[in-house]
Formats: C-alpha cells, structure tokens, sequence
C-alpha cells in the first residue's frame, strides 16, 4: 500500500505513511517501530489520497498557485471549510485539517506557525468546490420574476445588489470579518452604507467610475454626511477590484482591524 518501505533490514515509513499519521518509535523490547493513530483506517482516507501513489507536502503558496489564487485566499478558504484556524500569528490546522493531510510547521527565523499541504489537494472535491463557489462567474443570479433588487447571493448567504458588493462581501467573510450589508446609518436621514464593520465602526463605499450628474450628486451628499458625521470610511474605486487582498488589508489596517 506504499505506507511503509523495507531499508537495511529496517520498516521505514513513507511520504504516504507519514501523511497518514505513523511514526517511527524506539523501546528497548522492540527497537524501532511503527505506530499508527488510533484513528487510522484505510477506508476513512480523503478523497483526494490513494495509497498507491507517492503524496508531495507543498507550502499554501505552491499549491495557491496550482490552483490559480493567491495564498492569503486560500488559508481563508481552508479557515471557512474548517481545516486551519488562526493564531496570533499564522496558522494552525485543525483536527479535519490534518484528516487533509495537513502538516503543521514553523519559521525557523520567527517561530511563526504555518502549514503545509499534500499537492492532491487540487483534486479535492470540496476544496474546489469552495473556491468555484468564491468565483465571481459562479454567482447565483435570483430569477428576474423575484421582486428584489438584490440578485448576487455572497457565500455567507447575504443577497447582495451588484457583483462588486458579492466581491467585498465574500471577501470580508472569508476575512473572519463580522460585517453588516446595507446597514441604515446613524443618523436621522434614511442613508444607507454599502457595508459597515462593527468592531471599529467602519464603514466600506463602493463608486462606480462612470457616474451620471444624479448619482454624482448623491455620491457628494453621501460623502459629505460621513464627513460631517466623522464616520470612518474606506472608499473602493473599479481598479482596487483587481487586487483586494492587497487594498483591502491596508484600508482596515488604518482603522486598527488586522486582516492577516
């Protein structure tokens, strides 16, 4: 089955067998041995691990890249399916996580935790099934005939009015960001915000580039009521969609709310 390997009149573990949970112990009786968890079995393997196969332990940069995101993206999205929770600095796997074939490491320079993965996690049924769920083009658009102007549904199930909105939305929550959507500001005036952090009282905008005389209009008033206000606000042009994990991160992190 490839979880083990005769080596010098010796039982060594391989890749395959370290992935699933052996190790090499030593006893005076017995001199080395192999022993496996207690959780071990052959029938409960994920999906994505066959036995016959050697299994390569890849860092979430590599293995983001086979998978064409960024790394940040995904240490989220394993933090959303419950494989990686994080420490006050890093990440650390959970018990699924390491079902996953997750090995925990540190920086050897910063003592920073961080994981590395198996590289068959690209054939993951359910890690490829969060990510087509991020996608914009996987958006689930409401039937016309609904009488709502909300059509993008975000991945924390919160029916959003544009893609942008489904965007910042998924982002946010993929983020661990408790965040509110079209909330009502504080104020007498009916004046809602796009999104609003509670933790540090942060509000996010998002303007469109191309605005007519009306909407510039109300983008002014609105602007000018967070300035009387002294609201917190972070303002999203089109271009800063093209890199959120970068903008986003630095916005927040001017109000005091740590992304990564």
């Amino acid at each position: 089955m490839n979880f083990i390997i005769r080596e010098s009149d010796k039982w060594q573990l391989t890749a395959k067998g370290k992935l699933a949970g052996g190790k090499i112990k030593t006893s005076v009786k017995l001199g080395n041995y192999i022993e496996w968890p207690e959780s071990f079995d052959l029938s409960k393997l994920p999906a994505h691990q066959t036995p016959d196969t050697p299994v390569a332990i890849i860092t979430s940069t590599k293995l983001a890249g086979y998978l064409g995101i960024t790394a940040n993206k995904l240490n989220h999205i394993f933090s959303e399916l419950g494989w990686l929770k994080k420490s006050l600095k890093g990440w650390v796997a959970t018990e699924h996580g390491l079902h996953q074939g997750a090995r925990q490491n540190e920086d050897s320079r910063t003592g920073i935790p961080f994981v590395k993965w198996p590289e068959t996690l690209t054939d993951s049924s359910l890690l490829l099934g969060s990510i087509n769920a991020l996608s914009e083009c996987q958006a689930n658009i409401r039937d016309n005939n609904q009488e709502t102007s909300k059509n993008y549904c975000s991945v924390d199930g919160h029916w959003v009015k544009s893609k942008t909105d489904m965007l910042i939305d998924n982002w946010l929550y993929m983020a661990d960001i408790t965040h509110a959507y079209n909330r009502k500001l504080p104020i007498e005036e009916e004046i809602r915000c796009a999104f609003y952090i509670p933790i540090e009282n942060v509000y996010i905008e998002h303007w469109d580039s191309n605005l007519d005389v009306k909407l510039q209009a109300k983008k002014n008033k609105k602007l000018a009521i967070y300035k009387k206000n002294k609201f917190k606000l972070i303002e999203l042009t089109d271009k800063d969609f093209q890199n959120l994990d970068e903008v986003l991160p630095r916005q927040l992190l001017k109000f005091g709310i740590q992304a990564y």
